[in-house]
């Protein structure tokens, strides 16, 4: 485990999450709710792809734990994607 691994960064790259919400409005809430989360600063939801995924930005080291944390109290999962593609 390692920085990366374990955070989000501040970066113009984000961290992209899989998630198992579907429908426009479950996606909306979890960008709603993420965003209260002290250092997330965006939130970007890729509408386009299945299964759904969206990208978080933040303004200072932010816990990957949180973000998941956050969504599951929603009723979804975030699902990390690699740190690198390979």
């Amino acid at each position: 485990m390692s920085l990366l691994t374990q955070n989000v960064i501040p970066d113009n790259h984000g961290k992209i999450f899989g998630t198992n919400a579907t429908e426009e409005s479950d996606l909306l809430e979890i960008k709603k709710s993420l965003l209260k989360l002290d250092g997330i600063k965006e939130v970007v939801v890729n509408f386009e792809i299945f299964p759904r995924e969206f990208t978080v930005y933040t303004n200072k080291i932010v816990n990957i734990a949180d973000i998941e944390n956050k969504v599951k109290k929603i009723g979804f999962h975030a699902i990390p994607k690699d740190v690198f593609e390979l």
